[in-house]
C-alpha cells in the first residue's frame, strides 16, 4: 500500500495584515509568467510535455514588495510549520527560494507535475476559487503526468488565508488550470527543512536549473 498523503492546515485569516490581499495582488504583477522549462529531477509530467505557461515572483521580489511576508516565513510561520512536523524545522538560508510566489492568470496556466525535494511545503493559499486551481496530489507515489495523478489523488482546494503544511517528496502533484479567464490564481510556497533533511541536501542539478552554471 502507497504511503498515504497527509497535510496541517492552518486559518491565518484573524492574524494576516490589514490589506494583505490588496499587497499580494500588486506583488504579483511583477511575476516572470512565460513557458517554464521541465524541472530536472523532480519533474513528474508525462513525457510529451517539455514546457509549462506559469508565473512566479522570485524570491528576492517578495522580500523587496511583501517584508511582512518574508518575516512572517522565518518567524510565525516558522513555529507553526515546527508544530506541523514530528522534527526541529529551520527557513531556508539561501534567500533565493525560501518563499516565493506561484502565479496563475486565465485558463492556460498550471503549474507542473512535480514532487518536492525539501521535507516539508508551506503554501498560503492568497485567493478564493470556488473551482479550479486546486492542488491535486497523487496517492500513487509512481504516478506520471495529470491523468495518473488524477487517477487516485487527494484535492485541495485554494481559499484565502489558509495555511497548510505538507511533505510531498515522494507525492507527485500539480495545480489544475483555473475555471475561468478573468482569474488569478497566487499561492506563497515556502521551503523547509528538517535535522534528518537538511538544506544541503537540496538537489545541485535543481539550483542550476533555476540560477544557471555555478548556483
Amino acid at each position: 500500500m502507497s504511503p498515504r498523503f497527509r497535510w496541517t492546515t492552518f486559518d491565518l485569516n484573524d492574524w494576516l495584515p490589514s490589506g494583505w490581499q490588496q499587497g499580494v495582488l500588486a506583488a504579483a504583477e511583477t511575476a516572470d509568467i512565460r513557458e517554464f522549462p521541465r524541472t530536472p529531477v523532480l519533474s513528474r509530467e508525462s513525457p510529451d510535455v517539455q514546457y509549462i505557461a506559469r508565473g512566479r515572483v522570485h524570491a528576492d521580489q517578495v522580500r523587496d514588495h511583501l517584508p511582512w511576508l518574508y518575516k512572517a516565513y522565518q518567524n510565525e510561520i516558522l513555529e507553526l510549520a515546527s508544530d506541523a512536523a514530528a522534527e526541529h524545522v529551520s527557513a531556508a538560508q539561501d534567500p533565493r527560494y525560501g518563499v516565493v510566489l506561484n502565479v496563475q492568470r486565465g485558463t492556460s496556466m498550471r503549474f507542473e507535475c512535480h514532487v518536492d525535494s525539501n521535507p516539508l511545503t508551506g503554501l498560503l493559499f492568497c485567493t478564493d476559487h470556488a473551482r479550479g486551481g486546486e492542488l491535486v496530489v497523487a496517492h500513487d507515489t509512481e504516478a506520471e503526468g495529470l491523468a495518473e495523478i488524477d487517477r487516485n489523488c487527494s484535492v485541495i482546494r485554494p481559499y484565502a488565508g489558509q495555511l497548510i503544511f505538507f511533505d510531498a517528496r515522494r507525492h507527485p502533484h500539480y495545480a489544475r488550470l483555473l475555471a475561468e479567464e478573468s482569474e488569478t490564481r497566487i499561492v506563497a510556497v515556502m521551503n523547509f527543512y528538517t535535522e534528518s533533511c537538511p538544506e544541503s541536501s537540496r538537489p545541485t542539478e535543481l539550483n542550476r536549473h533555476l540560477y544557471g552554471d555555478g548556483a
